[in-house]
């Protein structure tokens, strides 16, 4: 089934399908596709592409991040799959480099008001980069663009938000479940495990996109009882940075980004003056 459509010079749509994993929609100029996969180096032209939708998205997404604190993965990549009907495989790799940009500028903000813990900060890529350069490998074995991958990814992601959901409503209670029964850790047996964890989250987040935040906090208010709730904060989100730009950058090279829709989505999430002054007040008030 064939369907175009001309508007104007700037606007410009054909939509091809041929089956459930072959859906393929050009715009402005920009080779995109609609629940499949990307068939090279789109030409994109920036000012044309920006779609309002996911302008809207893009910010209605950041705006929760900072007004909750709930990883952006487990909000935007869910939202690009289940309401724009993307690719799975596309979608946590655009969600990624996302992610990277953004969380970003909320490091530069956390490093200003010395709430990162760069100690910390150094552990967890020594498990977490490594995990996501062989998970990227690992990957791209596959066939990305297919059935079977979408559906295998999907799986993914469901077990990844399970995760996620678990450790935000049982947190304090794994908390206390832990830290009663080892009370103090000690720099000894935190530190290879901050690694473990972060061998983990890299593992996770390259799949899904999800985990970096909910689950990243979680597991360093166990490990560092006594370090301060916005350190930790700083903390995981400076861990995010190399992460998700590792994850999504790898994920770009096997062609599994949507740069039209990145674009988009990070139009709508700039930092402004309000949303950098709203974090440094709750992080005061964290205190």
């Amino acid at each position: 089934m064939w369907f175009s459509t001309e508007m104007g010079p700037l606007l410009n749509f054909t939509y091809c399908s041929v089956n459930a994993g072959e859906k393929m929609q050009w715009r402005v100029g920009v080779k995109m596709h609609h629940g499949g996969m990307p068939e090279g180096p789109p030409r994109l032209n920036v000012v044309d592409s920006i779609d309002p939708l996911y302008v809207l998205s893009g910010f209605c997404v950041g705006a929760l991040v900072g007004l909750t604190g709930v990883g952006g993965g487990s909000l935007m990549t869910p939202l690009l799959i289940l309401l724009f009907g993307i690719h799975p495989v596309t979608a946590v790799g655009t969600d990624l480099l996302y992610a990277g940009v953004t969380k970003s500028f909320g490091t530069l903000v956390h490093g200003y008001t010395h709430t990162v813990d760069w100690q910390i900060v150094r552990r967890l890529p020594t498990g977490s980069v490594p995990m996501t350069i062989l998970t990227l490998l690992a990957l791209s074995h596959f066939d990305l663009s297919s059935a079977d991958a979408a559906r295998r990814i999907s799986r993914g992601l469901g077990a990844a938000l399970l995760v996620t959901a678990l450790a935000l409503v049982f947190r304090a209670s794994l908390i206390a479940y832990f830290g009663a029964r080892f009370p103090e850790l000690g720099l000894r047996r935190a530190a290879p495990l901050t690694v473990v964890a972060g061998g983990v989250l890299g593992v996770l987040v390259s799949i899904s996109s999800v985990g970096a935040g909910a689950i990243g906090v979680t597991a360093l208010i166990i490990l560092y009882p006594r370090l301060s709730t916005p350190r930790i904060v700083g903390s995981d989100i400076a861990h995010a940075v190399p992460l998700t730009l590792i994850g999504g950058s790898g994920h770009w090279l096997m062609g599994s980004v949507d740069t039209a829709i990145l674009g988009s989505l990070l139009t709508g999430s700039i930092p402004d003056p309000q949303r950098q002054a709203r974090l440094r007040a709750l992080e005061r008030l964290a205190l």
